[in-house]
């Protein structure tokens, strides 16, 4: 699979799925989520909705992945997904880490050819975004799914790119 690091609006982006930095109640929010939400239209807080009526009443469980229609964006699904908050006293790497595996995993069985993910928990939820990278890469470079092709990692802003970009390659 091809891992590709760009700047922009994961909003924006022309591939098969779009991973969405959901928050657990999946019904829109701030940051990502909020734009994805607003972006989207309303089909995507209908499916989400009947979600959390027929599976996830306690909303979706930090590190698993769902996917939805993307309504009116460029991608043909949303795939949500919920970060950790960072914690400088206890590890949630591996939470954040399950993240990338389970909407990897959910993109495929969707048959995706191509995913785009923000830099999950590297927001509102203060993950330090050197290491968010390392996280998001370390699962990407493993991966072997079935039908992705190219793994688009979309970095908001120049000065998490250049982060991103400088991390990648070391």
């Amino acid at each position: 699979m091809e891992i590709e690091l760009i700047e922009g609006d994961i909003t924006a982006q022309s591939v098969d799925a779009i991973v969405n930095a959901a928050n657990s109640s999946l019904l829109g929010g701030g940051g990502v989520d909020g734009a994805i939400h607003r972006k989207g239209g309303p089909d995507i807080l209908a499916e989400t909705r009947k979600l959390r009526a027929a599976k996830y009443g306690r909303g979706l469980p930090v590190g698993q992945a769902v996917a939805t229609t993307a309504g009116r964006l460029p991608a043909h699904w949303v795939v949500h997904t919920v970060g950790p908050v960072f914690s400088a006293t206890e590890d949630r790497s591996e939470l954040l880490r399950a993240c990338y595996i389970n909407s990897l995993r959910v993109a495929d069985e969707l048959g995706a050819a191509s995913v785009a993910f923000p830099l999950i928990s590297a927001g509102i939820y203060r993950w330090p975004v050197e290491d968010a990278v390392r996280q998001a890469l370390t699962v990407l470079r493993a991966a072997t799914p079935a039908t992705l092709r190219t793994a688009t990692l979309v970095l908001y802003g120049a000065e998490t790119a250049a982060i991103a970009r400088a991390v990648a390659t070391t």
